[in-house]
């Protein structure tokens, strides 16, 4: 899975696994404040952004072995397979 976030830090994303449910959130609060004691005026301002996105994970993920990673605005997330899920190579079987 990749998501295009650019802006965010690593410390913004929480990832999370919760009976097979995959969950990407992040949430970013920025708070300005100016202030001028003598003229009496003041300037706040707040921005928040949050987002959240779950998937139903199969069966077959190993979801132990889930790994995320974080580089130029791309949040990865790779999800592998458990070996027995993965496909196995043509055998030939001689008979008797």
């Amino acid at each position: 899975i990749e998501l295009a976030v650019p802006g965010k830090e690593k410390s913004d994303f929480n990832i999370k696994v919760d009976q097979d449910v995959l969950t990407i959130s992040a949430e970013v609060k920025n708070e300005t404040e100016t202030k001028e004691e003598d003229g009496k005026w003041s300037r706040k301002e707040f921005s928040y952004n949050a987002f959240s996105r779950s998937f139903t994970l199969p069966d077959t993920v190993a979801a132990d072995k889930i790994e995320a990673s974080y580089i130029n605005g791309i949040l990865k997330v790779v999800i592998p397979k458990k070996e027995e899920a993965k496909p196995q190579p043509t055998r030939l079987i001689e008979v008797a």
